[in-house]
């Protein structure tokens, strides 16, 4: 009896347990959208470009630059200076760019970049006519009086351009912006000229990069990745970045994350009252370890391709460039392109997300280009992604 009781009771339990396993719901695998939504903003890599604003020079500035009669310095070499880029939503919409290079001149009163003053010495005019020029407010372009020619005159037309491209795709990947305040002066490299004399930055320029970005983002920054933002409750945004503090993907799309291009000088300026950045709208270029330090900028993937790996693992963001001065487009080398890729650097900069469309007609380029494969937005990072996601293709 007692037997027959026991194996009633086994038998009820066995039962038991096969019927609550059939009602489980089942551990069901993660698609690739969810492993890479869960991802941080640092563990992937995308393609950006470099002076995005930028388009080819004047072909009278050309060859007054290509005189030997006129002393100009070697980064006015036209040759380095030939290379154009598209309207950012192009660069956005068509050719996955998601990282961006704007180059800023101070202009308090306006009008400080309204001339062409090269054009002098061909005896054309110099006023250039366009109207936003004359405004007060920041300008972009990347060296006056020779290298003007930009697809955006202002900060704020640019900066409008991206907000309302990413209102119009709101799940997009963040697009990081690099701001780089410039004081090339033409007055200083020509001095027998009467080139132009810039406005250089000081304390109330570089506050008023910050006030533009907030005029046309809104003073919350709803869409924008700061600093604050990443520190959270860390004691420095250096800690939280070694700490593994950045954002998930699904938490930051949608949104930009702009990067200060500084000089010491700058840099001291925009620190000037917000200490490890807090308070401020962008990312500084600091050296690692600075407090502030959270994303540098180490052009060279091939002399620093040790470097580049290790501060990716450590948590940084790392901007390289794959090209530069046109001569990759010239000479068809990718050994630069392919260290880039190899570093783990998770913004690789171009001026060739498609190849120059000269190389259809001239032998002076070759098809030269830098794409991420099959044309994807990003891709998991090489050095510091997860592995469960590791063969997921970023499409967005």
């Amino acid at each position: 009896m007692k037997n027959s009781l026991l194996l009633m009771t086994l038998t009820f339990l066995v039962t038991f347990s096969f019927s609550c396993k059939e009602d489980e719901e089942p551990i069901l695998e993660k698609t690739c959208s969810e492993k890479v939504d869960a991802l941080k903003i640092n563990q992937l890599q995308t393609i950006g470009s470099h002076n995005s604003y930028h388009q080819l020079l004047d072909p009278t500035i050309i060859q007054l630059l290509s005189s030997p009669l006129l002393p100009v310095p070697e980064e006015l070499s036209p040759n380095s200076l030939d290379y154009e880029h598209l309207p950012l939503e192009e660069q956005f919409s068509n050719y996955n760019v998601r990282s961006i290079e704007l180059d800023l001149y101070n202009d308090p009163m306006g009008g400080t970049y309204a001339n062409r003053n090269l054009f002098a010495l061909a005896g054309l005019p110099t006023a250039s006519g366009i109207a936003a020029l004359d405004e007060p407010g920041l300008k972009i372009l990347h060296i006056p009086d020779a290298d003007f020619n930009t697809n955006y005159n202002t900060f704020k037309e640019a900066l409008m351009t991206i907000r309302d491209w990413s209102n119009a795709n709101p799940t997009h990947l963040p697009i990081t912006v690099l701001v780089e305040p410039k004081e090339i002066n033409p007055a200083d490299i020509v001095p027998q000229l009467p080139l132009t004399q810039i406005e250089f930055f000081d304390k109330s320029a570089i506050d008023g990069i910050d006030a533009e970005i907030k005029e046309i983002f809104g003073q919350d920054l709803a869409n924008v990745i700061t600093p604050d933002n990443v520190r959270g409750d860390f004691a420095t945004l250096n800690e939280a970045v070694l700490q593994d503090n950045w954002p998930l993907l699904a938490d930051s799309r949608g949104k930009i994350l702009f990067f200060l291009l500084s000089s010491s000088n700058e840099l001291e300026l925009y620190l000037d009252g917000h200490a490890g950045l807090e308070g401020r709208v962008m990312f500084s270029r600091s050296a690692a370890g600075e407090p502030e330090s959270a994303i540098l900028l180490i052009d060279d993937p091939i002399t620093n391709l040790a470097e580049i790996q290790q501060r990716v693992q450590e948590g940084y963001i790392v901007r390289t460039r794959a090209d530069a001065d046109t001569e990759e487009a010239r000479t068809g080398d990718i050994s630069r392109r392919t260290a880039a890729f190899e570093s783990g650097a998770q913004i690789i900069s171009t001026d060739y997300y498609k190849p120059d469309a000269r190389n259809a007609t001239s032998e002076a380029f070759t098809d030269y280009s830098v794409q991420l494969p099959n044309q994807v937005v990003a891709v998991v990072n090489p050095i510091n992604g997860a592995a469960e996601a590791s063969d997921c293709e970023v499409i967005e």
